[in-house]
């Protein structure tokens, strides 16, 4: 699996997919979204920590972006192109369900504490592994949703995808400085807060994800027999990275970033039908058949 986000990414593929793909190969076309829908969807499902919003916005970039492939000259290696349309299209479309109702950090740590507690055996723990491990990435999903879309935006970009600094300024249009500094200011409010409330980073914390599973599965937020977010998966973001792991050190930083670099990398549950429903566009089979 290449990664767009890397910096020895093979753009020559995308280059000849795309070539192909703007002299009517649909088979090239294909394969181009292909190559890169899991990596679109996993930005959409960290903006949005939903996933029937992910997929719908999966679908529309790619309407968008094939929409308007005739105008890429190649002035710009085609992964910098697509994902500008992405970036930007995300940032820029309406606030999605689940970003409406997370207003910020403050209430969103209060309602975590406001779940009950249980202690759960060794065997409770055994039984309820993959339920706990559901929390952990759901609960740390919508720490995200209380930073600001563009802070949101780059710090998925450059802390879970470890996204080169200029390349991550070529996608969101600023310099790679203000890229840096913009990411160190996503990472320090996100960072200040996990380790005010959050017992994954800070132990001194009582918040336990062991302990809050029971009461969410009982509010019906956790389901052991639907899993959302602990599914569907063969990578976890961190194996994508040049470097391959997080350097586990005692710093907050460290700490958080191995957290979110420990989320997994999922497919769509219906990654088949988003590209058929491409392909169905009306505006795209007319694209197509010209």
């Amino acid at each position: 699996m290449d990664n767009p986000f890397q910096i020895n990414y093979p753009d020559e593929i995308d280059s000849e997919l795309v070539k192909l793909a703007t002299s009517g190969d649909k088979k090239a076309l294909q394969n181009l979204i292909i190559r890169h829908q899991i990596f679109i969807y996993n930005l959409a499902l960290k903006m949005t920590k939903n996933i029937e919003d992910a997929e719908d916005l999966t679908q529309e970039v790619f309407i968008k972006a094939i929409t308007s492939l005739s105008k890429f000259e190649g002035k710009s290696k085609f992964r910098t192109w697509l994902y500008r349309i992405t970036v930007n299209y995300f940032l820029n479309t309406k606030k999605r369900k689940s970003e409406l109702k997370v207003i910020d950090f403050e209430t969103y740590f209060n309602s975590i504490d406001n779940m009950p507690n249980n202690e759960l055996t060794n065997q409770e723990q055994n039984d309820l592994t993959e339920s706990i491990e559901e929390l952990r990435i759901s609960c740390t999903a919508g720490m995200l949703l209380c930073l600001d879309r563009e802070q949101r935006m780059i710090y998925i970009l450059g802390e879970m995808f470890d996204i080169d600094h200029n390349l991550g300024s070529e996608i969101l249009g600023i310099t790679a400085g203000n890229f840096r500094i913009r990411l160190m200011r996503a990472r320090q409010d996100l960072n200040n807060w996990m380790n005010e409330r959050c017992g994954l980073v800070n132990k001194a914390n009582p918040c336990r994800c062991a302990k809050k599973t029971r009461a969410y599965i009982e509010a019906g937020i956790v389901d052991p027999n639907n899993l959302k977010f602990n599914t569907r998966h063969k990578k976890k973001i961190y194996e994508l990275s040049e470097q391959n792991a997080t350097s586990i050190t005692n710093t907050i930083e460290d700490l958080n970033k191995n957290i979110f670099q420990q989320h997994p990398l999922q497919e769509p549950v219906t990654s088949s039908k988003i590209v058929d429903k491409i392909f169905n566009n009306n505006l795209i089979k007319l694209i197509l058949n010209s």
